[in-house]
């Protein structure tokens, strides 16, 4: 709601996208990761936070008659609230009464009570051993005001029969049957008003505590001490009695002055205000419209569950939500019930129900961050980025509710104040425990594949059908998915805002809310009388009259309504200002404050304080071990929260001197070349193995220098280009990774240049590699070590060639082997694709416009899609490596031509002629700044995916041209090295500028990056300025981290070097960094994750698994351009 008032400021009601380094976003996101991180710690706050405000409950409420303790909230509405002075009624009954004080707090004591019975006589006549009964049936007469006789008195009790002349009253003296001797008899005061506190009158009205005594003290659930005594006679219109009353207490002064202070002073209480007195049960109109709203509310929870696919166990999500509703309720009635706040005045069965339709709104939309966020990233990166997403927009509700309900409650009558305050306490401790027990349980959830698992079986149920889904979308689908904005940002408002007019409406009756409530809004203070006498402020009552009557038991209002109003649930009382009568010499200063809380608070800290400490820590205890049986297999799961997003693995000791070259493969070989000749193959799975395949002055001979080296797909050849210093041409030697063997060296023809491209031939076998190279001068080469015969250099392409690249997809039916294609780029940008016919290679020039630019342009291939991507200046081609067809033009930032890099996750649905993307990234270096720009594009909220097709094809139903996708970019000043792996991630390793400033003040990376290595000491050292980083894409700036590339301790291992050497992207997480002569392995996560083996394969389904609408499921494969 907040959004729609901020609107002619902000322009749109959508609530606002913050940026990751926002603090209300990254503060909440940290948490969410702790959180995830420490399920156990977090749940056990929470049931402790439960425990400590739910146990005492039955210590502070109660449904009896003991005193001390709060009402529980029954099924009526009940209210004793003044009416306006304009309010046109005729009183059913009217309250006299007469206050009667000693010192402060000391009204309870023998000859304050015989004073008091004085006055009493003098008021209603004789009063010891009051039984009217025995006056039933005799005829009154005649009844003159002043001379009527005690049987007479009697006779008009309201026990022998209501009549419009009935009276009845209420006093502490009742205790003693009004007998002065029963008075001076009693040993113990307060035992006698505490044993008979349940004591009924001639009326059948019972003498509590709240009716006979004002500024009431207790302890242990017993009344301690009073400030008051008070008598109140209560009269129908035509009573004598009233009228006896009022004229004796005209005289009273005259008789009583020496003994007392009379307020007022003549004894004539003139001012009087109408009061209403409810008992209204429920009626069947407030059952069906409570019914009705938790059975909309459960009917919409119902369906949003059913529309939420990617959750497996929906009757554990309904526990989960009901157990928070019931934690937040019942801790706010503690809290309440602590404050002294009444919650009698209200059906108990409305207070769950405005708690649960704001709470929903919060949980919907954090399950929808959850399943919105990459399923490739960890459980605790997922809740943290979803948490972040939502945190800011719930406390923003929270806060905006908040302020409402303490608004409403200073408008509305007294019983919907006291609602509205406790709903405000329910909505945060809602937030609360929104933010700590279901924050841990949806983890525990996503990391046991709660919210994963089902999103394949989700997925295949949609068919597929283009174009005509768009409009069987309906309104209502938007709205229980939560897309419509009503639906979770103003609903809950709303029910709120509604609710609170309906119980105001409940308690003005049939008079109109709408005029009632804008009366009592606007003109309350115009109408109802607000304050107390002035003569009254040096007495310092310890409760005013006015409170007092607000505060008067429910069960009282009853009582007398079943006797002056049988078949009604509410009076009418004129209630005239009480005349006070304070004892001459009394002390009426109070010396010690009264207690503002609940006295049965006290009596539980009293009594209760050792054994509440022993509760809560055997739960917690109980729950930690529960917990640690019921998770003990998400221990191997659940990531440390100190530990970094990288790790490194150095490999070291296998040269002596620089790395100048390096190649590797996706099931984790590298092969490295050093300065001095040495070629070292080493493996990086299991624990690591290395070997040397040449090395000294027979390498020197005949290997060195080696211009390229390539491995092929299935990792079983590595072929090297080199130039011997003594031979007339350029050699291609085989090595057998397998058998660790050479095969034979193939000469090729002389060139003056580094070629352009060296790849292996994917149509030849592994007993008869072929490599095939592609010269600058556009003339292409073949070798094969099966003859050892190099083949004849063909001009395949325009002199030219900066780049080029080979593409293989999956034969047409009928062709043996791979179809194989080759991309090439000139310095003029002038595109050609080469394609085998006959075994003769021909190319042809693509018509592509905007690559005539004189800029060397780059070509990565990506094999999934057989897609081709073509960096220009200020966009990226993707080239169909079918016919050479441009499928899409991607505009980016002003870029150079190279390095590019990509990644990928395609929609579990995709086929081979129709393929979604659930993201698309992008990797380049912005011209200008030279910062790498990580550019991602995702889907919008409606869609599934992006339709990876050509330009006139009809785009499908459920997924979203590139047109329309959703794009996020991320830079990352002064990168250095870096690479892209499967997830979209970048990896990097950089040398930070020489400054005298903390590395963490230095602006050398990423908003929002972690430093893990600030250094807080003084001068650096020749490897404190080198850095690993790493950068997911999108906004998940949590998963972006920098730390020290080498540890203290470790510098004595490496070599002093001012840059880096070549770096190769190894298997599917992992980048490796020639680091003077040792390569640095660097991983995200604690092991490299490979190609060829069955864990990693299962790994990488779940690690690509999911698209960005969640909706992907097993079978969805991430790759990433090497």
């Amino acid at each position: 709601m907040i959004w729609y008032l901020l609107y002619p400021l902000r322009g749109t009601t959508e609530a606002p996208v913050l940026s990751p380094t926002h603090p209300l976003y990254s503060l909440p996101a940290r948490y969410g990761r702790y959180a995830a991180r420490h399920v156990v710690t977090t749940l056990l706050i929470s049931a402790a936070v439960a425990t400590i405000l739910i146990y005492p409950i039955p210590f502070l409420f109660t449904s009896d008659f003991i005193n001390g303790a709060s009402n529980l909230p029954r099924h009526v509405w009940t209210v004793a609230q003044p009416l306006s002075y304009q309010a046109v009624a005729e009183p059913d009954i009217i309250m006299r009464s007469i206050w009667v004080h000693a010192s402060y707090m000391e009204a309870l004591n023998t000859d304050l009570l015989l004073s008091a019975l004085d006055l009493q006589d003098e008021l209603l006549g004789m009063t010891k051993n009051f039984r009217p009964a025995t006056a039933r049936g005799v005829h009154v007469g005649d009844v003159h005001d002043g001379t009527m006789t005690l049987t007479q008195r009697d006779a008009f009790h309201v026990a022998n029969g209501l009549t419009n002349q009935s009276w009845f009253f209420h006093s502490p003296l009742l205790y003693w049957r009004c007998s002065r001797e029963r008075i001076l008899a009693d040993q113990d005061i307060l035992v006698t008003i505490n044993d008979k506190k349940n004591q009924s009158t001639s009326a059948n009205v019972t003498l509590r505590h709240s009716i006979v005594f004002s500024g009431k003290r207790f302890e242990d659930r017993r009344l301690v001490a009073a400030d008051t005594l008070v008598i109140t006679l209560l009269h129908l219109r035509d009573s004598p009695i009233g009228r006896q009353w009022e004229s004796r207490a005209l005289d009273l002064p005259r008789k009583v002055q020496d003994k007392w202070d009379i307020y007022p002073s003549d004894g004539h209480a003139t001012r009087n205000q109408l009061y209403e007195f409810q008992f209204r049960p429920m009626s069947m109109q407030d059952m069906a419209s409570l019914a009705i709203a938790y059975g909309l509310t459960f009917l919409y929870f119902l369906m949003s569950l059913s529309k939420l696919m990617a959750v497996k166990s929906k009757f554990g999500l309904m526990v989960t939500i009901a157990t928070q509703i019931f934690f937040a309720t019942m801790s706010s009635f503690t809290v309440c019930a602590i404050f002294n706040i009444d919650l009698s005045r209200i059906p108990r069965a409305a207070y769950p129900v405005v708690i649960l339709a704001m709470s929903l709104e919060h949980i919907f939309r954090l399950i929808n961050a959850v399943i919105l966020a990459p399923f490739e990233d960890s459980v605790s990166n997922r809740i943290g980025q979803a948490f972040g997403q939502t945190a800011y927009t719930a406390l923003a509700s929270t806060l905006q509710n908040v302020l409402i309900l303490a608004g409403l409650s200073r408008l509305v009558s007294h019983g919907v104040s006291e609602f509205c305050l406790f709903a405000a306490v329910a909505i945060v401790f809602d937030f609360f425990y929104l933010c700590t027990f279901f924050l841990a349980v949806l983890s525990v959830d996503v990391r046991r594949m709660e919210l994963g698992d089902a999103l394949a079986k989700a997925s295949m149920k949609h068919k597929r059908n283009a174009g005509d889904s768009r409009t069987r979308r309906s309104w209502w689908d938007y709205l229980l998915q939560g897309r419509v904005a009503m639906s979770t940002r103003i609903a809950g408002t709303i029910v709120m805002f509604g609710f609170v007019l309906i119980a105001q409406w409940h308690f003005f009756g049939n008079e109109g809310l709408f005029r009632k409530t804008v009366g009592t809004w606007i003109g309350s203070d115009a109408h109802v009388e607000n304050s107390e006498s002035p003569l009254l402020e040096d007495i310092h009552q310890a409760r005013s009259p006015r409170s007092w009557l607000r505060m008067q038991d429910h069960e009282t209002a009853q009582e007398v309504i079943n006797i002056i109003k049988p078949s009604s649930y509410s009076y009418t009382a004129r209630v005239y200002e009480p005349v006070v009568f304070v004892l001459k010499g009394s002390d009426r200063t109070p010396h010690t404050k009264e207690p503002t809380l609940l006295p049965a608070v006290y009596d539980f800290i009293h009594h209760e304080l050792a054994r509440f400490v022993v509760i809560v820590v055997v739960v917690v205890a109980a729950l930690r071990l529960l917990t640690n049986y019921l998770l003990w297999e998400d221990e191997d799961d659940r990531e440390s929260n100190s530990g970094p997003l990288m790790s490194v693995k150095s490999l070291a000791q296998g040269h002596r001197m620089d790395i100048v070259s390096m190649t590797s493969s996706n099931d984790g070989h590298i092969v490295s070349v050093s300065l001095d000749c040495t070629i070292r193959v080493w493996s990086v799975r299991g624990t690591g193995t290395s070997y040397v395949i040449a090395r000294g002055e027979e390498a020197a001979a005949s290997l060195c220098p080696v211009m390229v080296m390539a491995i092929d797909s299935r990792s079983r050849w590595l072929a090297l280009l080199s130039r011997p210093k003594r031979a007339e041409h350029p050699t291609v030697s085989f090595w057998n990774l397998a058998d660790r063997s050479w095969g034979p060296s193939v000469c090729v023809p002389a060139s003056r240049n580094r070629p352009a491209a060296f790849f292996f031939d994917p149509r030849a076998s592994d007993s008869e590699p072929q490599v095939l190279i592609v010269h600058a001068d556009g003339t292409l080469t073949s070798a094969s070590a099966l003859t050892s015969i190099e083949g004849d250099a063909v001009a395949t392409f325009p002199p030219g060639i900066t780049c080029a690249r080979l593409g293989t997809a999956k034969g047409d039916p009928g062709h043996v082997g791979p179809k194989v294609t080759i991309m090439a780029v000139t310095r003029l940008g002038d595109v050609h694709m080469a394609t085998p016919e006959s075994g003769v290679w021909t190319s042809q020039r693509l018509a592509i416009e905007g690559l005539g630019e004189s800029i060397s342009h780059f070509i990565e291939f990506l094999q999934p899609l057989n897609l081709y991507l073509i960096s220009g200046s200020t966009c990226v081609y993707l080239i169909s490596g079918h016919d050479g067809s441009v499928m899409q033009t991607l505009q980016t930032e002003r870029m150079l031509p190279r390095p590019l890099k990509c990644a990928f996750s395609c929609h579990p649905q995709s086929e081979p002629d129709t393929i979604g993307l659930t993201w698309f990234a992008l990797g380049y270096v912005e011209a200008d700044s030279r910062a790498v720009i990580l550019h991602t594009f995702v889907p919008p909220e409606d869609c599934d995916a992006i339709y990876l097709r050509m330009p006139n094809d009809v785009c499908n139903s459920d997924w979203c041209a590139w047109e329309t996708s959703k794009q996020t970019k991320k830079r990352i000043s002064n990168p250095g090295l870096w690479d892209m792996v499967c997830d979209g991630s970048l990896i990097g390793v950089r040398r930070k500028p020489q400054s005298g400033k903390p590395s963490s003040e230095d602006n050398n990376g990423a908003p929002g990056l972690r430093n893990r290595s600030a250094k807080r000491g003084g001068g650096q050292g020749p490897f404190d300025r080198w850095e690993l980083w790493t950068a997911s894409p999108g906004g998940r700036s949590e998963a972006d981290e920098c730390q020290r590339l080498v540890e203290k301790g470790e510098e004595a291992k490496h070599l002093v070097i001012t840059e880096l050497g070549p770096k190769a992207r190894v298997g599917m997480n992992s980048v490796a960094f020639a680091f003077g002569d040792m390569i640095k392995l660097v991983m995200l996560g604690a092991t490299a994750r490979l190609e060829g083996s069955e864990e990693n394969q299962a790994r990488d389904s779940t690690l690509s698994a999911g698209s960005r609408r969640r909706r992907a499921g097993v079978g969805a494969k991430s790759r990433v351009a090497s």
